[in-house]
């Protein structure tokens, strides 16, 4: 029998999302979520394979360890064990692998050490990854465990893109220079976006706008990244849900003078009350535009700005490029919110880009182009799949494919 199951595991710092693919014909076998780890409150909502009716624990999951063994039961109550001979790996999303690791790894005590000396630079991120990963570890040791790193998509910034203007010495002893995040969704959908356009990805320059609570922005030409908007961390760039993107950086100093604040509290704020709930008190987009079409000025301004930050990134990522096959929305703003597709495109007819209104009020979950037939850029909307993405990664590394 030949092991075509793939585990995908994105472990978050209380939380485990999971699916089971099948990569003889991508089905999804199982998905679930595990929330609130480590509280009495803590839920697991599983998803049996298509017909089957969602499942849901409630009650007390202590760690990473009990809440992935609730995982794997409800997993077996569906005959789809860990112990099945039908699969084949693990693939875990890990948040930041650094320059070190930019393909898929499989993943041993070295490679663990080396995403252990990277926490500094994601600290709410690569220690929940390590935990599910260890656990995974203890479930099936015996089971190939597969590291795909968010960063490792933008690994091919050239240097020139890739280094802040400080000192050099500085940069490269404390590993500080600009990494890059979601690169499984900014891979997937650039690739995606290549094939709805019918050309080979080697050959297609795409702009790539992931829109979601985080948000970000990538310059793709000829399938390799050249640039994007995250940095060193997933702080700078795009206005995003709760923050605040780019940033003159001597705010920090001001608010420390000038306010007291601590940097602990200048990173929660940066990080925790800006972007769209810091403008207005409300991240969701879609509470956002209906305040907006009601008039609230606060909504109104803050979705301004969010506009306005998203055109830049348009405007500077088409001049790194040169030329732009396709500007592609995606993630839950970008797939569903066509009132920001619309303005972010407005005015920009001397780039080529424009939406046409009725295709891009049509919903989907299919790849589709929003713009009009004649467009000489083409605009997209692709849905993302950052678990196919992992799992295809995952898969081709075991079989050797």
């Amino acid at each position: 029998m030949t092991a075509t199951r793939i585990l995908v595991l994105n472990s978050g710092s209380s939380s485990v999302k999971y699916q089971l693919i099948d990569m003889a014909d991508h089905s999804r076998l199982a998905t679930g979520l595990a929330e609130r780890i480590g509280e009495d409150t803590s839920t697991l909502t599983h998803r049996p394979p298509a017909g089957g009716e969602p499942r849901e624990r409630r009650g007390r999951l202590a760690d990473h360890d009990a809440a992935l063994k609730a995982v794997a039961e409800e997993l077996a109550a569906d005959g789809l064990g860990l112990d099945s001979p039908e699969l084949a790996a693990i693939g875990h999303r890990v948040v930041h692998g650094g320059l070190k690791f930019t393909e898929p790894t499989l993943i041993d005590e070295v490679v663990l050490k080396e995403v252990e000396r990277l926490v500094p630079v994601a600290p709410l991120h690569n220690p929940a990854n390590i935990t599910g990963i260890r656990t995974a570890q203890r479930l099936r040791p015996d089971l190939p465990q597969i590291a795909v790193f968010d960063t490792a998509f933008h690994s091919t910034m050239p240097e020139h893109a890739a280094r802040y203007a400080i000192d050099v010495k500085t940069a490269d002893e404390h590993r500080v220079r600009r990494y890059g995040f979601h690169g499984t969704s900014h891979a997937y959908v650039s690739r995606k976006t290549a094939e709805l356009l019918g050309k080979d990805p080697a050959e297609t320059n795409v702009i790539v706008l992931h829109l979601g609570n985080g948000a970000s922005a990538s310059a793709v030409r000829g399938g390799r990244c050249v640039d994007t908007s995250m940095g060193l961390t997933p702080l700078e760039g795009l206005v995003m849900g709760t923050r605040s993107g780019d940033i003159d950086p001597a705010v920090v100093f001001h608010l420390g003078r000038v306010a007291g604040m601590s940097m602990d509290e200048v990173d929660e704020l940066l990080n925790k009350r800006s972007g769209m709930a810091g403008l207005c008190g409300e991240n969701d987009m879609r509470e956002i535009r209906r305040r907006v079409e009601e008039g609230d000025a606060a909504a109104t301004l803050a979705f301004e700005i969010y506009i306005h930050r998203l055109k830049k990134y348009i405007g500077a990522y088409y001049a790194v490029l040169g030329t732009v096959d396709a500007v592609v929305f995606t993630a839950g703003v970008g797939e569903n919110a066509a009132p920001v597709r619309e303005a972010a495109v407005e005015g920009l007819a001397e780039l080529g880009l424009a939406v046409d209104g009725e295709l891009n009020a049509a919903g989907g979950r299919e790849p589709r182009l929003i713009s009009p037939r004649d467009a000489r850029v083409k605009v997209a909307v692709v849905p993302t799949d950052e678990e196919l993405e992992i799992a295809e990664q995952t898969y081709a590394l075991v079989t050797g494919g």
